[in-house]
């Protein structure tokens, strides 16, 4: 049996939630030039991938932490997805918004935390990190308690491993980047010629240019 970091890559690709193209890359909302895109919100029109990660967020939860008081998902790419965990968990619901609304009460958590509350927050996506503890800080200021973060996919970056030691946040994944060049690679999503570029692009993705090492092609 595949070992769940290459089988939900698998389901990712095949839902088209990870995108890959080398030669004709993206362009990120920071400006990032990347061979990669990623929308998970996408697993969410596939009830069996959306089941399926529902069900293996809750065993990585079950398993590894301490039972919380409270789910909080990250807006807005794990709103749906934290929902579905907390509902199959039977625990209450809250979700963090990135800035706070700008009318009535201006929240930036939409629902209830109480003080001391144990709180698991469910992330849909790592890239560096900065937003999804951005969302846990905003917990932590509510008076929660972050016992962790389960994320469906990260990129592996390692200034993302820092920031999560730094704040004192267990981070779990259940797929991560090195698992998705090996699958996509299986399956013919990409080619032989294409991992270079895309294990380079891994390394400084900030400062990564298309068509850099002509040697790849």
């Amino acid at each position: 049996m595949k070992q769940l970091e290459f089988l939900l890559a698998e389901k990712l690709l095949k839902a088209s939630a990870i995108k890959l193209q080398p030669d004709n890359p993206f362009t990120w909302a920071s400006g990032w030039t990347s061979p990669i895109y990623t929308d998970n919100r996408c697993t969410l029109s596939y009830p069996q991938i959306r089941t399926f990660i529902k069900t293996e967020l809750c065993r990585i939860i079950l398993e590894n932490f301490e039972m919380p008081d409270v789910i909080a998902g990250v807006a807005t790419g794990a709103i749906a997805q934290g929902a579905l965990v907390a509902d199959a968990l039977g625990l209450p619901y809250v979700y963090v918004r990135s800035t706070p609304k700008d009318h009535g009460l201006e929240n930036l958590i939409e629902g209830n935390i109480s003080p001391g509350q144990k709180v698991m927050v469910i992330e849909d996506l790592i890239s560096t990190g900065k937003s999804s503890l951005k969302a846990a800080e905003a917990i932590r200021l509510a008076g929660g308690d972050v016992i962790g973060m389960v994320a469906m996919f990260t990129y592996g970056f390692p200034v993302a491993r820092k920031c999560f030691e730094e704040a004192g946040i267990r981070l779990m994944t259940l797929s991560n980047y090195d698992a998705l060049l090996k699958v996509a690679l299986e399956t013919g999503f990409i080619g032989q010629k294409d991992i270079a570029t895309l294990q380079k692009w891994s390394e400084d993705p900030q400062n990564w240019a298309p068509y850099s090492d002509k040697s790849i092609e």
